[in-house]
This record gives C-alpha cells, sequence and structure tokens, in this order.
C-alpha cells in the first residue's frame, strides 16, 4: 500500500514499557492478516529522546521519533503502555501524560493501559470521561477528581480514550480495533473468540473474511 494511504499508530515507548500489554494489538496492527486493507497501519515509536529504551521483557527498543516531533494530525492514535516508571518517576513520565491531553483536545483518540492511566490521571484527563485501571484505589492515589466516572470494566471506553486494566491485554486490543475500524464487526468477534477461547472456528471465519 502507497504511504499515502497509510494510517499511523503511535506507541509511546520508555523504560521498563510492559511489553505484553501492547503486543497484540501492535501486531495485528502492523501485520495486516484478516484486514480488509491489508498494510493500512504502520506502527510508529515515540521517546522521550532518541536514546535507546530497555522494556520490562529486557528488550532493547530505539524510538522512531521523538516526542516533541509528535503531532496529532500525522497520527490515528497514541498508544500508551504500562510502565513501573509511571508510578516511580511521574514527572518523568509526565509530558507522555500532556501529550495525551493535546491528541484528546484535537480529537485523535488515546488508548492506555496499566500504569499509564493514572499518568492520565495525574493530568485530569479522567475527571470527566468514564475510565477503568487496575483498582480505583490504584488511581485514588493520584489525588484525580474522577472517582464518579471510574467503571468495574476491562475496558472502557469514553469521549476518544481507551482505559484498560493491567492484564485486560487482549481487550485492550480489542477496543483499540474498534476505535480504528481494522475489521469489521464480526470479523474483530471471531478475532477476540480466536484468542481468549481458541476456537478453532474462529479462524476458518477470519479466513473466510468473517
Amino acid at each position: 500500500m502507497d504511504d499515502e494511504y497509510r494510517e499511523t499508530v503511535h506507541l509511546a515507548v520508555y523504560d521498563q514499557l510492559a511489553d505484553w500489554q501492547i503486543g497484540h494489538a501492535t501486531a495485528h496492527l502492523r501485520d495486516g492478516e484478516w484486514q480488509p486493507r491489508p498494510g493500512r497501519f504502520e506502527v510508529v515509536t515515540v521517546g522521550l529522546s532518541g536514546a535507546p529504551v530497555t522494556t520490562m521483557g529486557g528488550l532493547t527498543l530505539l524510538p522512531d521519533i521523538t516526542l516533541h516531533q509528535l503531532k496529532p494530525s500525522s497520527s490515528s492514535m497514541l498508544l500508551l503502555p504500562g510502565s513501573s516508571w509511571w508510578d516511580q518517576d511521574p514527572e518523568r513520565m509526565s509530558p507522555f501524560g500532556s501529550a495525551a491531553g493535546i491528541f484528546l483536545d484535537a480529537g485523535v483518540p488515546v488508548a492506555a493501559i496499566c500504569g499509564a492511566t493514572a499518568g492520565l490521571a495525574r493530568e485530569g484527563l479522567l475527571d470527566h470521561r468514564d475510565h477503568t485501571s487496575a483498582a480505583p484505589e490504584y488511581l485514588l492515589a493520584t489525588g484525580y477528581q474522577g472517582t464518579h466516572r471510574y467503571r468495574d470494566a476491562l475496558t472502557v471506553v469514553d469521549d476518544g480514550l481507551i482505559t484498560a486494566g493491567p492484564t485486560a491485554t487482549l481487550e485492550f486490543a480489542r477496543a483499540i480495533f474498534a476505535e480504528l475500524d481494522v475489521y469489521p464487526p464480526r470479523a474483530l468477534d471471531a478475532w477476540y473468540r480466536l484468542y481468549t477461547e481458541h476456537d478453532p472456528d474462529a479462524y476458518y471465519a477470519l479466513l473466510e473474511g468473517a
């Protein structure tokens, strides 16, 4: 597919990134398998600087671009995975939270999982949107004002923002795919059944275009 027709999803990368939380989303976005328009998406990594980062799994990632180069106008979505740094050094991670606010103000979706939800809470981005996280108590520790909008669910989508708890990796990916219209609804349902229920019929449904 020509670059001019390709959509870019930006993935924030930083030390201690939780590898497993974005694996399904990024792999299936980029691979294009079962998508009506294979090759539609590319995943571009974004770091605070151009320096390499080391994930929780010990993988070394070299960011494609730096945060100051990131613009909502050139993006379809910003993905924010979890990392222990969201809690250990909130000030260091705050530029990513600020970027999320800029994206949402511009009408570009943001997807945050695990510790990244705490970063958004500190920015005030969860005060007026339905959301979820690891637990209500976890977000309370940030001092945010959005407790009345907390929902006890694996994923929550509201006003362009996707939030997910730390273990809801497949549900997080499904919500991302739905927001980006990656698969038709029946195909998305088959994709989810394949990876959660290991349903062979779901695999054949995907092969047949669901």
